[in-house]
């Protein structure tokens, strides 16, 4: 895949390395410009509509600075049980969210924002996706948790690391879970013209 014109004109508004990675994986040419928005600012409504809203807020503030770029935003969730699971703080917070997990069906909601200010084009979504995890063992919980894996994920783990074992059944998108629905967000670029597939595509 390749950008439409030869500038690197692709921004990814995240300092997410699961998210840069995904879009390497996929072939993209892209810069990385993490968003300075506080996410604090910004309500918690419905997940659905929370992870939109700071998706949108992610790709806005840095589309101000680069409006001839295309920007994608995402921000990711779990949910359990009417709970939004965020970043584990603590191990004792880390054992919480795996216990809470253990044996159980929960939901992965990723918002994402691709935009681009000088075409005044804007476009979000959330996708969902169902987790299903195996039931855990207090060894296996103490174990995870001390990889120190846990601590920068939302739920307190990581399905592409380690914590690929601590899942039963994934139904949806896989890479949503990572971080970014890839087949969504690629699919979007390709109707929008900001990528190309194939040497007779490239002058759009």
């Amino acid at each position: 895949m390749k950008n439409s014109n030869d500038k690197a004109s692709l921004i990814l508004a995240s300092a997410s390395p699961r998210r840069k990675y995904l879009l390497e994986q996929a072939g993209l040419t892209f810069s990385v410009i993490p968003s300075s928005v506080d996410e604090d600012s910004i309500p918690v409504t419905k997940p659905e509509h929370y992870v939109k809203v700071l998706a949108e807020a992610k790709a806005g503030d840095v589309a101000e600075e680069h409006p001839a770029c295309w920007v994608i935003g995402a921000d990711t969730i779990v949910l359990i049980d009417g709970k939004i699971l965020g970043k584990p703080g603590s191990r004792d917070d880390a054992r919480g969210m795996l216990n809470r997990l253990s044996g159980k069906s929960h939901f992965v909601y990723t918002g994402y924002s691709i935009c681009c200010r000088e075409k005044e084009r804007a476009f979000s979504e959330t996708v969902q996706t169902e987790v299903v995890f195996k039931e855990l063992s207090e060894e296996e919980i103490e174990w995870y948790v001390h990889t120190k894996e846990p601590f920068d994920k939302a739920g307190a783990y990581a399905i592409q690391g380690l914590g690929t074992f601590l899942v039963r059944r994934v139904n949806g998108s896989y890479t949503n879970v990572v971080g970014l629905p890839v087949c969504e967000v690629i699919e979007h670029l390709i109707q929008e013209g900001a990528i190309t597939i194939g040497s007779d595509m490239n002058n759009h």
